[in-house]
Formats: C-alpha cells, structure tokens, sequence
C-alpha cells in the first residue's frame, strides 16, 4: 500500500509528491528535521517533536514553520496509513528553492511529512566509536540539520566493523553521541549522559528518560563508555535500547538492573501518555 505523502498542505501520492531539483535541503543540506514514533496509528511525544523542530529552525534562521499545519500533515497522512505496530514519521523542513550556492532563496520554504513502518530494534546494541569528533562549537551543534553527510559515513564505518551504531566524542575527548541516538552509561551505579553542552542534540527520549527514571548530565570522557558498568541508547525508534558491545569490548550487563529499571519506567509511562 502506497501512503500518501503530506507536501505544502497538500496529501499527495508518493510518485506525484515532489518539491525542486534546486531546494537548498538537496543542495545544501540546508534544512532541519524530525523523526517522531508512531505505535498502531497514534504518534508519541509529537509537541515536543514539532517544538524542536522549530528550535532547529531558528537556531538555522529559517522562517519560522507553521507547526499547525504540520501537526495537521502528521495527521492526515497516519489516518492514510495502516494501522502498523510500530513505525516512524518524518517531518522535513526546508529553506526552499535557491541558488547553486550558499545564498538561500527568497522563493518560500518546503514542509514535507512522510510516514513508514518501522522494524523493531535488536534487543541489545553493538556499538563502534569513531575516529571523528563532533565539533561542540560548531554553528549546527545540537540542531536536528538536514546536513548528515558525518552521519552517514560514521554509521557505514561503524557497520563495517560490526556495530550497529557509531558513537562520537567530541573535541574535548568527551562522549558526545550516536548518529541517531542519545548515550547514557551507569558507573558507579550512577546513571550519567553527557551534557548539551557536549554538542549531542537535545533527544527527546533522552529528556523523558531523565525526567521519568532520573539520571545526571554529566561530562565524561570516551573512556567512560568503554569501562561503563551498563549502557544504553536512546531514540525515538529505539526508545532504550541495551548496548552489549563497545567496539571489541564486551560490557558487564546488557541489560543490567538500571539499564532494565529505565527500559521500564520508559515502557509503562510512554504508554499511559503519548504526549508527555
């Protein structure tokens, strides 16, 4: 079954929706994004989704988007869907057509919303950390860009050798972040991800984790993955998902007692409120 694509305020068929060739989010990778859960139908955590879309947005100086009618799109396009057990929204916001350059245009931004299924993850995660750090200080630190070229190239290493996610540290030789996830580790039986400051994007599970199971934000060095008690990702798709294996390094408990109380506390209230 074809679903339908949201694009502009209009539901389109996927091989009818389509914006320019010249849309900077293409050219440039001048744009930000959402990735947002969706579980038989109903989207989790979506206000604050579409709040960070638009931190991201101003944090890139785009227009301001129109969140309602996005909220809107993310709607339309799940009553089009089937009722999956799992599955992920995509929300693409973009400076629009420009120039084959830098300079953006003055022809109007892009609003695109497209839903799919989504396969569960592993159980447990094997990790690889890679040789390039995420810059804390650069212009996109902690901003949900379009531009993920570091991304891509970082998880295909990580696949290379066996991981299934790539883990950064940052300039200081601190644990930054997944490619697509938020890190946490326990040592000492305290439970600890890095700060913001760090340069990881603010996740959203990643919030609800420490305000549901507790946690301190704390800046640690690479090294603190690798001697970690326990540790876990976290992501919208992923929600808390045990890591076994740290590059060669197998971790003492995947999952351990904190690892196993969050993957609960996680479970049961995200499933009473799906917009906490």
């Amino acid at each position: 079954m074809a679903v339908p694509v949201w694009v502009n305020g209009e539901l389109l068929d996927p091989e009818k929706a389509a914006v320019s060739v010249f849309d900077h989010g293409l050219m440039v990778g001048d744009g930000v994004f959402e990735t947002i859960k969706f579980v038989h139908g109903e989207s989790f955590a979506l206000t604050r989704h579409l709040d960070r879309l638009a931190l991201s947005a101003k944090r890139m100086d785009l227009p301001e988007p129109d969140l309602g009618a996005i909220a809107d799109g993310v709607r339309q396009c799940l009553a089009a869907a089937p009722t999956w057990p799992l599955g992920r929204i995509r929300i693409t916001y973009t400076s629009g057509p420009g120039p084959l350059g830098s300079d953006r245009g003055s022809d109007g931004t892009n609003a695109i919303v497209i839903v799919a299924e989504q396969k569960p993850f592993p159980e447990t995660a094997a990790v690889t950390v890679v040789p390039w750090p995420r810059n804390e200080r650069g212009a996109l630190a902690g901003v949900k860009s379009t531009s993920y070229g570091d991304n891509a190239k970082a998880l295909a290493y990580a696949k290379e050798r066996g991981g299934a996610e790539a883990i950064f540290e940052n300039l200081a030789g601190n644990l930054c972040e997944g490619t697509g996830s938020n890190v946490f580790i326990v040592t000492g039986g305290r439970l600890v991800t890095p700060t913001l400051a760090s340069g990881c994007l603010a996740g959203v599970t990643r919030a609800l984790v420490l305000e549901w199971c507790g946690g301190t934000e704390e800046d640690v060095p690479i090294s603190a993955l690798y001697e970690a008690e326990e540790a876990f990702l976290t992501s919208t798709t992923r929600d808390v998902q045990p890591i076994r294996l740290v590059d060669d390094r197998e971790l003492p408990l995947a999952p351990g007692p904190v690892t196993l109380a969050a993957m609960k506390a996680f479970a049961e209230r995200s499933a009473a409120d799906l917009d906490p």
